[in-house]
């Protein structure tokens, strides 16, 4: 998805993309540059644990590039939300199926797994452990037409929240961009 003003990371080089990266290596973008940082169903795709902990590096490094006061937007599929779904007697196999794909990902490529979930709690406690704060949780950013306003069967399933970049600094940043949907 591209919007003017923004700069698109991905690990694919899509014709819309700017930077090639994977998202816990930006590598060139300069410490406490970065106003804002939007990631619409990545951060799932993400490993965690001893041997694989790459949401601590990614969160560490989108902390990195933000700017004191900088926004993180982050939307990751709701594992809450989907396990009721799953569950939910009255889906048939079909839709139970669609479920599943959102749980564990398209798998279309390579890259599309999904190797975490998370619910409200657990996201919560790896953005407090990057150092973001100020953590709100909104129905939908009003930024892009995209995954994060993902309705099934009446439901949202996207996780959707905006958390500041608390780290101390002279030139602390009022992020300006259009007012989410509260939830």
């Amino acid at each position: 998805v591209y919007r003017q003003g923004w700069t698109v990371v991905n690990i694919q080089p899509l014709p819309h993309v700017d930077l090639v990266r994977e998202m816990k290596h930006l590598h060139g973008i300069a410490d406490s540059s970065v106003t804002a940082i939007y990631s619409s169903h990545a951060l799932e795709h993400c490993g965690y644990g001893a041997h694989a902990a790459d949401v601590e590096a990614t969160l560490a490094e989108w902390f990195r590039v933000l700017k004191p006061g900088g926004a993180l937007f982050v939307s990751v599929p709701d594992l809450s939300v989907l396990a009721t779904l799953f569950v939910d007697p009255t889906l048939t196999p079909h839709e139970r199926f669609h479920v599943m794909r959102m749980i564990y990902g398209g798998q279309v490529d390579a890259h599309d797994f999904h190797k975490v979930g998370f619910n409200k709690d657990i996201l919560n406690s790896f953005l407090a452990q990057a150092g973001f704060c100020n953590v709100t949780t909104v129905r939908s950013f009003g930024l892009f037409q995209d995954t994060s306003d993902l309705v099934f069967h009446n439901k949202s399933i996207s996780l959707n929240v905006i958390a500041k970049a608390c780290k101390p600094g002279d030139d602390v940043v009022s992020v300006n961009l259009p007012s989410p949907t509260a939830t």
